[in-house]
């Protein structure tokens, strides 16, 4: 896996979790209601690019921030 998309991908999850107004707990916690099995810390790592993104996680992003794909996984820094 490249760090760099990592890193971008965790930065559009952060902003989009901020936009949001949710703490990465409440992200957590509304991520487990819907099934997955992810925690605070784990949150906080994808964030900043040191874990990955599993595909049901990323379906469930989308749906609780409200967003489009497009928006996850934005690689392009200038559009920030």
């Amino acid at each position: 896996m490249n760090p760099e998309i990592e890193k971008a991908v965790g930065a559009n999850i952060k902003r989009l979790r901020e936009k949001a107004g949710l703490t990465q707990e409440n992200l957590a916690a509304k991520l487990q209601i819907e099934g997955c099995d992810i925690t605070r810390s784990a949150v906080a790592k994808i964030e900043v690019g040191q874990r990955h993104i599993y595909p049901d996680e990323l379906i469930l992003l989308k749906k609780i921030l409200r967003t489009e794909y497009d928006e996850l996984l934005n690689t392009d820094r200038s559009s920030f």
